[in-house]
C-alpha cells in the first residue's frame, strides 16, 4: 500500500502514477484536502494513503487512485450541472464543486441517511454554494433532471439504462459495474459510446 505523508504528496503520487493528467482536475485535487473526509478516527498516516478508507456503514472513501481515474474518464468542465451517486464522505461531490466553479452545479446523493449528514458536513467545510448533498429518493438518480455529467461511486450488478435518460446529449456517465468501470457518451439519436476499464472493486450500489 502506497503511504503519502500529505495531500500535496498524494497528488504528485498521483500525477506521476499517470492517474491524474488533466489541469483542472489536478487542481481540484491540490485545493480538496482528503483529510477533510475522512472519518474523525483514522490514523493520520492512513490518511493520504492510496486505498479506500471505512466511513461507517460499510461504507468507504475511495482509493485516491481510483477516484483521480473516474475523474479523468468524466471528464468534467467549468459551469456544467453534475450528478454524483453514492456520495459518500463528500469528497467527489467537493472535487466536482472546484470544477464546475461558480457558474455550474454539483448535486450529490446519498442513500444512507447518516453517511449523508456525514458528508454533508464535510462539504460545508468549504462553503461552496455550487453543490450540495442530499438524501437519495425511491429512484435511482434524479428522473426530473438533464446532467452534463453523471457520476456513480458503488457497482451496480447491472448496467442502469435509466440513467442514460438522465443524461443530456453530450453527457457523459463514469459508473461501476461489477468489476469494470464503464465511461459511457451518448451521442445524438440516443447512440452509445461505451468504454470498459476492467480491475475494481466497490460497495453495491443500492436502489
Amino acid at each position: 500500500m502506497i503511504h503519502n505523508v500529505s495531500n500535496s504528496a498524494l497528488v504528485s503520487y498521483l500525477v506521476e502514477s499517470g492517474a491524474l493528467h488533466t489541469r483542472n482536475i489536478i487542481e481540484a485535487f491540490q485545493n480538496i484536502d482528503r483529510a477533510d473526509f475522512v472519518a474523525s478516527d483514522v490514523n493520520s498516516s492512513m490518511i493520504y494513503g492510496d486505498f479506500p478508507l471505512q466511513i461507517g456503514h460499510q461504507q468507504t472513501i475511495s482509493q485516491p487512485s481510483t477516484v483521480a481515474k473516474m475523474l479523468e474518464m468524466l471528464a468534467p468542465k467549468e459551469g456544467e450541472k453534475i450528478l454524483d451517486i453514492g456520495s459518500g464522505s463528500g469528497w467527489t461531490t467537493a472535487l466536482l464543486a472546484h470544477i464546475v466553479k461558480d457558474k455550474g452545479l454539483v448535486i450529490g446523493v446519498e442513500r444512507i441517511r447518516s453517511v449523508m449528514e456525514f458528508g454533508r458536513a464535510n462539504l460545508k467545510k468549504y462553503k461552496f454554494k455550487n453543490a450540495e448533498i442530499m438524501q437519495a429518493g425511491a429512484a435511482l438518480g434524479m428522473p426530473s433532471e438533464k446532467f452534463d455529467r453523471i457520476l456513480v461511486s458503488a457497482a451496480a450488478d447491472e448496467f442502469p439504462t435509466r440513467l442514460i435518460e438522465q443524461l443530456k446529449i453530450g453527457g457523459k456517465l463514469v459508473i461501476p459495474v461489477r468489476n469494470y468501470i464503464f465511461e459511457v457518451t451518448k451521442k445524438a439519436d440516443d447512440k452509445l459510446e461505451v468504454l470498459e476499464h476492467y480491475g475494481y472493486s466497490f460497495v453495491p450500489l443500492v436502489y
